[in-house]
């Protein structure tokens, strides 16, 4: 009766014990039997329900709880500390990243976030980003969250596809009696409003029967729009000379860091000419001031006092995106017959995020005929000839003054969860069993406005005087202004198109800026619904081993998957300042069965105080792939009680998702430099032999003047990805009070899917030992110049990754009674130590390897620390966060093998490193009655990222960009 609720909740131990550590037996004061004292549960990375501490694949957990005392409103940023998770798929790294704008996913060992599965209840969850399995942690409210649990290493064998890396388990709260109000506030103590607000009510009530429980809850919260402009530390995005710097080998570096890199050849009151010709705001031409770019490129600089002029697209990037969402559903569950037992959830999550991009722009595309043009004076006509090319000058603007490009995102997620668990007797033999069918849909409705129509602004640009009228207008509405072969932009039919008056700051008319720019949109619907059912049992009726029965799970489950992206008519017809972007649509099936086994060999015995073996296959018939195995093998071996040594082997799979199988094949063109000209052959030492062999002389010119057609997109013919994964690892629980875990872990991903750049295709057709098949045969030359024609590229399966590492988890908990304090002192320590993080793009050649460990977002070590001192009714807890310091560029441009900066001079690299990074935060705990009180500050000391490092587009996601922080929680129940 309620097996599995007596299962769920048993899984929270204290955090002496918590489910980081397994494989050790526990014993009581008196010495009784753990049998007899603990429950069998099931726990995250097997399906046979075991005792908690005899798992041979390590386990993280987190509390409600701790994820309650980190302060943070967003639940993937409260995994990614941890240091086996990275940051990547965070809130704050999706930020500004179009259909990913708001999203917050997890990503184990920074292998990729489709690499990581994610299960609620220990059930799949409908995807929250188009042609993926990406899982949006935000639609889950942290109030219902009980635990969660983080297996790492590869799981496919027991649940299936995209458990490469390893399952995150979020296990929810069951059986919940009476009414629960909390809410939360945080904000920046530093002068930068970036708060977040949440309210959630909660609601349980048992059946009268006392058979069931339902439990209904709502929740709304909020995160305000926080600009990168408001964080000083990300504006110093330019180098310029260091005026200090005496000369080569000086001693001091050559360049330095520095804030707000504009450009004067653009801006929002227009710029005409190479000699920069502006506006003020009233339409008057002068001439800009030329400044010294102090030794930068000639169409940007660093203005650290502003320039009246210029751009700076500093002013548009969002750190943070605007975010409003409300979430509401039920949780229940019924039992039908003393064995059957009905169960089930349903959720809604309504979002709406707000992006901010920087307003449209032309750079140097457009001409304006300057006799003609309706809106330049005389004198603006007579200074422009000088520098004009048969009347045209080129002409660059920033469309500030009709606005920014907002994208508005309205998500909509609904989860249903049904099924029947329960047990039964065959043959004396007892089995647990759960079948259950559930239904996701995701949908993400989204308008961007402000976006720019080439062809009409192209026509609204070109304004003539209408000689019947004297007004201004369009070209294209007045034939008699109209030379010989002109053609009208193919979207502006006559009498339709409006001046525009670029000269100045809002001089445009309203009609105008109506008529160049339109609103977007686009339709994202995702969907997946599954049926299944496992079964476990053991042997203890008919076999017993010296160590115990041994317990099987088996399990069938069909899923299907589909999604589509529907975009508006502008999008597709490739009529916006962009290319064309068509509809997509793909979707599979997949079949799936497991089995699993636990053999116990020993117990109790001479140097065996426990000894098993676990293994584990799964088999998995994709529509779009085919047939793909898993499997895997573990071991436990206690020689005595309180020393364990386990461990895992597997291969894990993943089967490309719908966006990388079925993304549409859209045309397209790009500048593409051929590796066989007469000026590149020299860049590898392979080229002159393998251009040969296609037929190319050794003096051979191409056609590089020329942009290259191209196809890019999905790739029907990919195969799973295949992983091989080996954790070992040793548990010591010996000493009262005390736990600690260490294990070594070595994941390998090969025939990893990767996007694929078309000059990538180019160079690596010819840069290997031998002509690459795979390659060669999506480029197509002209038979009789040879030069290339086009390009096809899109996913392969051509990549590979290796990650290594080892991890320790030490834990304490003891009463202070010995130096007469009362209460309780607990403290977890988790420490990672990066061994390899190698990239390969290409596995048949390893010599083109990019070494990441060590670099920006991979330290070499990372730990974190927490310490709770709990009495009575009141808690005080610190916790302290260590990242080592990292290499700001690639390691591979960074150091030579002598350890020393690349380049010539010693001063060539700034800074190659950046420092270790340390954060602590301190949060108390104070019950009251049927209210609990919680506040804290997040990074007490305030301590920032360097200047340097900020503002680079160096992955900083790991870190904590916004400073001191304050938050408050309070939960009132009755």
């Amino acid at each position: 009766m309620f097996t599995k609720n007596r299962i769920i909740q048993s899984i929270q131990l204290s955090l002496l014990v918590t489910s980081t550590i397994s494989g050790a037996a526990l014993a009581n004061e008196n010495g009784s039997n753990v049998d007899d004292e603990i429950e069998k549960i099931q726990i995250t990375g097997s399906r046979i329900a075991r005792y908690e501490l005899s798992q041979p694949a390590p386990i993280i957990s987190l509390t409600g709880e701790e994820i309650e005392q980190a302060g943070i409103p967003d639940l993937a940023t409260v995994l990614a500390e941890l240091p086996a998770i990275g940051a990547t798929g965070t809130m704050r790294a999706n930020s500004n990243t179009g259909g990913l704008a708001g999203v917050s996913t997890v990503d184990l060992r920074r292998l990729g976030i489709e690499r990581t599965l994610v299960l609620v209840n220990g059930k799949r969850h409908v995807s929250g980003v188009e042609g993926t399995s990406m899982v949006d942690l935000s639609t889950i409210p942290a109030s219902l969250i009980k635990t969660v649990e983080v297996t790492t290493g590869g799981a496919s064998a027991i649940y299936g596809s995209d458990a490469v890396s390893g399952v995150v388990n979020i296990i929810l709260k069951q059986d919940f009696e009476g009414v629960e109000l909390s809410t939360s506030y945080s904000n920046s103590t530093e002068g930068v409003d970036n708060a977040s607000r949440s309210f959630s009510i909660m609601a349980g009530a048992n059946s009268s029967d006392g058979k069931g429980n339902i439990t209904v809850f709502l929740t709304k919260d909020s995160i305000d729009e926080i600009m990168l402009d408001e964080k000083p530390n990300f504006t110093l995005n330019s180098h310029v000379p260091n005026p200090l710097n005496g000369g080569e080998e000086d001693g001091i570096v050559d360049e330095i860091w520095a804030p707000q890199l504009m450009s004067e050849f653009i801006g929002s009151n227009s710029v005409l000419g190479s000699s920069n010709y502006t506006f003020s705001n009233d339409g008057i031409g002068e001439l800009m001031p030329q400044r010294d770019l102090n030794g930068r490129t000639p169409l940007f600089g660093s203005f650290p006092d502003g320039c009246k002029y210029c751009f700076s697209d500093l002013l548009y990037v969002n750190l943070l995106p605007d975010r409003e969402k409300v979430t509401t559903g039920a949780i229940y569950n019924y039992e039908l017959h003393e064995n059957i037992t009905f169960y089930g959830d349903f959720k809604y999550v309504k979002a709406d995020i707000i992006q901010q991009y920087q307003p449209g722009f032309r750079f140097g595309e457009d001409r304006v005929n300057i006799v003609e043009n309706a809106f330049l004076s005389d004198a603006d006509r007579e200074f422009l000839a000088g520098g004009a090319q048969d009347n045209l000058v080129s002409f660059s603007k920033f469309f500030d003054e009709i606005g920014n490009r907002t994208a508005k995102n309205k998500r909509e997620t609904f989860v249903f969860n049904s099924g029947l668990r329960g047990n039964f007797t065959l043959s004396e033999t007892y089995f647990d069993y759960d079948v259950y069918y559930s239904y996701g849909r995701t949908e993400n409705d989204r308008i961007t406005n402000n976006s720019l129509i080439k062809g009409n602004w192209e026509a609204a640009l070109d304004s003539v005087i209408d000689p019947e009228t004297g007004k201004a207008e369009c070209r294209s509405n007045v034939p008699s202004m109209q030379p010989e072969g002109y053609t009208s932009p193919e979207t502006v039919t006559i009498g339709q198109c409006v001046a525009y008056n670029p000269f100045g700051f809002g001089r445009a008319s309203a009609e105008a800026m109506d008529f160049v720019t339109a609103d977007v949109t686009r339709n994202d619907i995702i969907k997946q619904r599954y049926v299944g059912g496992t079964a476990s049992f053991d042997t203890s009726e008919f076999l017993e081993l010296p160590g115990g029965a041994i317990g099987f799970a088996f399990g069938y489950e069909k899923r299907w998957e589909s999604s589509e992206s529907l975009t508006d008519e502008l999008t597709r017809s490739g009529v916006l300042a962009n290319s064309a972007t068509p509809n997509s649509y793909g979707q599979f099936d997949v079949s799936e069965w497991f089995i699993e086994t636990n053999i116990p060999i020993l117990t109790d015995v001479f140097l065996a105080h426990e000894l098993s073996f676990d293994a584990a296959f799964r088999r998995a018939d994709y529509s779009h792939t085919g047939e793909a195995d898993a499997w895997k093998v573990g071991f436990l071996w206690s020689p005595l009680e309180g020393y364990s040594f386990r461990g895992t082997f597997g291969e894990a799979v993943r089967a490309p998702n719908i966006a990388e199988a079925y993304s549409p094949r859209s045309p397209g063109f790009r500048h593409v430099s051929d590796p066989c000209d007469v000026s590149n052959i020299g860049d590898n030492p392979n080229r002159a032999k393998n251009c040969a062999a296609l037929g190319l002389p050794a003096n051979f010119h191409a056609q590089d003047n020329v942009s290259k057609d191209t196809i890019s997109g999905g790739n029907p013919d990919l195969t799973p990805e295949e992983a091989e994964s080996l954790t070992l690892g040793m548990v010591f629980t010996s000493i009262e009070g005390l736990s600690a875990s260490i294990d070594y872990y070595d994941i390998e991903i090969k025939d990893a899917i990767d996007d694929i750049d078309v000059r990538v295709v180019a160079t690596n057709c010819v840069d290997g030992p031998d002509l690459d098949p795979t390659f060669c045969g999506q480029i197509t030359r002209d038979p009789v110049t040879k030069s290339i024609t086009l390009i096809e590229s899109g996913y392969l399966n051509t990549a590979m990754l290796k990650v290594r590492g080892i991890e320790a988890d030490i834990q304490y908990k003891t009463d202070l009674s010995f130096i007469g304090l009362r209460g309780d002192l607990t403290t977890k320590w988790f420490v990672s130590h990066l061994i390899e993080r190698n990239v390969y793009q290409f596995q048949n050649r390893p010599e083109l390897v990019s070494r990441e460990h060590g670099e920006a977002g991979d330290p070499e070590w990372q730990s974190t620390l927490r310490a709770t001192y709990a009495q009575d009714d009141w808690s005080i807890s610190w916790y302290s966060r260590f990242i080592d310091r990292s290499a700001l560029i690639n390691l591979e441009d960074t150091l030579t093998v002598s350890g020393k900066p690349r380049g010539d001079s010693s001063e060539d690299q700034q800074y190659a490193y950046f420092g270790s990074f340390v954060t602590h935060d301190i949060s108390g705990r104070y019950r009251l009655d049927d209210a609990v009180i919680e506040v804290g500050f997040r990074n007490v000391f305030d301590r920032l990222l360097p200047d340097y490092v900020a503002g680079r587009g160096i992955d900083t996601s790991i870190y904590d960009p916004w400073g001191r922080t304050v938050f408050a929680n309070l939960k009132y129940k009755f």
